[in-house]
């Protein structure tokens, strides 16, 4: 494994407060991504905006409009972990793909491969730039463009159950299912636009939760205890 895209729950990252950040479980994810960076993976890095806005709940916002709230909460998350990731000392760099003046850079292909390329932790911020479009889709783009090996999928479950668990407590939790068996099941582990550009692209998942101890680190180096999803 040369390369990763990770996704990050902006819930997941809210902690146990559910809004804004954890500062505790954001540095906790910092400590991994050093770790597997400094055994030779490069990292690249999409984080949902659950943690500040979910606007499709809303029915009083245009839908365009309220995307575009969602793209700017991804942006302000990537800005912080980065930081938080800067303290630990790790390189960082965010694009996103439109003009954010100072506080990114605009995507690219080769920009994002020369920054892997050199060792530092690549955000990529503000979705795809389009409203209709979810990070999950950005996650897939991103990682299909960059040409990683897999998808790591960090969440605030630790897998991927044949129903809700919060729901029904005797939900029936996967090791190893099909993108094909996602999408006949719609079990919601990513929206279909995603789904169907993983499958249509051979790239892989590995699901997990973010909250367990070493979550990132283990599934990295093959102590998996989440769910894997082929393709």
């Amino acid at each position: 494994m040369k390369r990763v895209l990770l996704k990050l729950s902006g819930e997941a990252l809210a902690g146990d407060k559910h809004t804004g950040f954890d500062e505790a479980t954001c540095l906790k994810v910092a400590g991994q991504v050093k770790r597997i960076m400094d055994d030779g993976i490069q990292v690249g890095i999409v984080i949902g905006g659950g943690n500040f806005w979910r606007g499709r709940t809303s029915e009083n916002i245009d839908r365009a409009k309220s995307d575009q709230i969602g793209m700017l909460a991804t942006v302000m998350n990537c800005i912080y972990v980065s930081e938080i990731f800067r303290s630990t000392g790790m390189k960082t760099r965010i694009f996103t793909p439109f003009t954010c003046g100072p506080m990114a850079e605009m995507f690219t292909k080769d920009a994002a491969m020369e920054s892997l390329e050199a060792g530092k932790a690549v955000f990529f911020a503000g979705g795809t730039g389009h409203p209709y479009f979810s990070t999950d889709t950005t996650t897939t783009l991103r990682a299909v463009e960059i040409e990683a090996d897999v998808i790591l999928l960090a969440k605030a479950v630790d897998g991927v159950y044949d129903s809700d668990p919060k729901l029904n407590p005797d939900a029936k939790k996967y090791d190893e299912i099909s993108i094909q068996s996602v999408i006949d099941q719609k079990l919601g582990v990513m929206d279909l636009t995603a789904s169907i550009m993983c499958m249509e692209n051979r790239m892989p998942m590995l699901v997990f939760g973010l909250n367990e101890e070493d979550s990132i680190v283990n599934t990295v180096n093959g102590k998996f205890t989440g769910t894997k999803i082929t393709v």
